[in-house]
Order: structure tokens, then sequence, then C-alpha cells
């Protein structure tokens, strides 16, 4: 299936696997690359070294292109794009906007750039600075998340910006990509999808817990990190909810132990809230709660500790109850789609008059 996506960055299918932290690693990734689709290394909780070091994993394990999510804010934003330049990564997607002269560094030694968005004004502005292409999510999507549903925010993105659209929030089979086919997009980006197959590192019980939830079994709650967050709901998630000196007093242990495991000192922690609080109306109690997620996030996705971690989920997960590798899951989409293309009606059923 040719669109504007695969010509772009080179895959045989429109199905784009999302950078989550600690999931999307480089077994996860290459699986992905392998089967087709266009697998993206999540890079936020890495120092240099490591990312450096999964990147050439990824490279060791499949021919196939493949992307690199990285932090826009990031104080060491301008290193890792260098990085992806000498390693010859083939796609640089971000979380936030990546300032146009990043952009443009990327784009000269012929990287892809592919932002994620949540809004139209956002499509818009880095469409202007030069991306090649926006992932576009709707409310229904795991993680940091907006109001919108997919359903209208993807057309209404891809009618305001010339550059493909790919979508994401709510994707889980080949009837959703033949969806955001005929509202315009170039393909599909699946998170919740792709963390439940064999080839994630989420430990087995927690993918488990995954499964046994519905399709209300998500909440958005700005009390992991001050910004609205899809994630499972979960007792840890109930109590932050109703105790803010809980919240806060996590926040300040869990960022000492991630500035511990990354290298970052406690000016570059800053640094990187600072960018964070900029342009939101963010107080600082909520930048120190930002730290909170990493650790927390690690606790039940990589520790399986589903009491005391949080556990990113979209709405999608109600819907999903198997564990299929990633070349059975990109396979059984393509045909799926392949089938309700091939039966859609060519005819009108509106009686003439």
């Amino acid at each position: 299936m040719r669109t504007a996506l695969t010509r772009l960055v080179g895959v045989r299918y429109p199905i784009v696997q999302t950078g989550m932290g600690w999931v999307a690693g480089p077994r996860l990734v290459s699986a992905v690359a392998s089967a087709g689709g266009l697998g993206i290394l999540a890079s936020a909780t890495m120092s240099l070294p490591e990312l450096r070091s999964a990147v050439r994993e990824v490279r060791s394990r499949t021919g196939a292109p493949f992307g690199v999510n990285l932090r826009a804010d990031a104080g060491d934003a301008a290193s890792r794009a260098r990085l992806l330049i000498d390693e010859g990564v083939r796609v640089a997607s971000f979380a936030l906007a990546p300032s146009p002269s990043l952009i443009a560094t990327l784009k000269d030694a012929g990287v892809v750039v592919i932002p994620s968005v949540g809004a139209v004004r956002h499509a818009v502005k880095v469409a202007g600075w030069g991306a090649d292409a926006v992932i576009v999510q709707g409310g229904e999507g795991g993680g940091h998340t907006g109001d919108v549903a997919t359903t209208l925010l993807l057309p209404s993105v891809v009618d305001a910006v010339d550059i493909p659209v790919v979508a994401a929030g709510g994707f889980f089979d080949g009837r959703g990509l033949v969806a955001a086919l005929a509202y315009g997009a170039a393909g599909v980006a699946m998170g919740t999808r792709f963390l439940l197959t064999a080839e994630s590192t989420v430990p087995a019980a927690v993918k488990e817990a995954y499964l046994a939830h519905g399709l209300d079994g998500t909440v958005v709650t700005t009390r992991v990190d001050g910004l609205p967050h899809r994630v499972l709901r979960t007792e840890l998630v109930a109590s932050l909810e109703s105790s803010r000196l809980r919240g806060l007093a996590s926040a300040v242990r869990n960022a000492a132990r991630f500035r511990r495991r990354t290298g970052l000192t406690w000016p570059a922690l800053l640094r990187d809230g600072h960018a964070l609080r900029r342009g939101r109306s963010l107080s600082w109690a909520q930048v120190l709660m930002a730290a909170n997620t990493p650790m927390l996030l690690r606790a039940g996705l990589v520790e399986g500790r589903t009491d005391t971690g949080v556990l990113a989920a979209g709405q999608v997960v109600g819907a999903i109850d198997d564990l299929p590798t990633c070349a059975e899951l990109v396979d059984r989409i393509m045909k799926e789609a392949d089938d309700i293309v091939a039966h859609l009606p060519r005819e009108s059923n509106v009686p003439e008059g």
C-alpha cells in the first residue's frame, strides 16, 4: 500500500509505532521495521551513549528504515540530533515542536522530520517551519493528550496543511487504517497496540493488566506531571488524584532517582523544567511533578510494579484482546484493510429520481 508516508520514509506499509518511553526499545522497533512499518525508538529516558548503542542495535537487527523520538525541549537536543545524523537514522520524531533551526539542521542532513501535534495551530506552525510530515493525536490517545477526538482533529489538520498527516489516537486494526486514509491521512500511528505485542519488553503481568481493562479503563489526569495524561485506572492514580502532598513528595524522590540514572545534573533538570514551563501555565510545583513521569512509568512498564507505577494507555486498550507478534499484527491490519477496500460499494444505493 503506497501513500505519501511510505514514499517519504521508505517503508512498505503506512503504519507507525510511536516512540513510547521505556517500551519502544531496539527489540520492538526492529520487529516493526522488519514487518514493514516505521518503528520509532524512544530516547528521552536514555543517555547519549545509551541512545547511540540502541540505534546501532536496531541497525544490527534490521536493514529497514526506522526513526528516533527526541524531546525538542531537552537541553541536549542539538547533540541528540547530531547523533542521529552521524548514525544515519532515517526519521526524527518529536513530541513537542522542534525549533526551525533544529528542523533545518536535520533536513539538511537528509533526516525526515515528523513532529507530533495535538492541535491544528501546532500543525500549521511546524509545517511552516519545514517539517516533512506530522503525527496528529486525538484525545483518545495514551500519554500526554488533548481533548479533541481524532475524528474531528484529523480532517481539520488535513485541510490546514499540505504535508503528509499521520493519524494517531484510537487505531488498532485495518478498519481504522482505511478510515484514516478516507479522512485524508497518509497512515496511522499506534502506541498501545504495539505495546501489547510479543516483542514488547513490558512484563507479561503488566500486559495482562492492560488486557483486563475495558473501553472505560483509562482516565486523563494532571496529577502525574501537571499535564493532561491518559493512563490506566489504577489504585495509584486514584491516590494521586486524591492527595496533592503525596504527588509532590513522590515527585521530589523520583526527580532525584531520574537524575542519578541519566547522569543529569540538577541545573540540567532545572533547565529542562524551565523549557517545559515556557509557554504553558504551569506552576513550578507542576514542573517538579514532571520529573515524576519517567520513574513512575519505569516502575510499571519495566519493573512491573503496577501498585507503584503509572501505565500510559489509549482508550483503544479496551478493544485489544491479544498479544500477536509485530509481523502478525501488521500483516493482519493490511489484510483487513485490503479486504475492506475491495468490498466497498461501487454503486450508490440511493434510488434515482
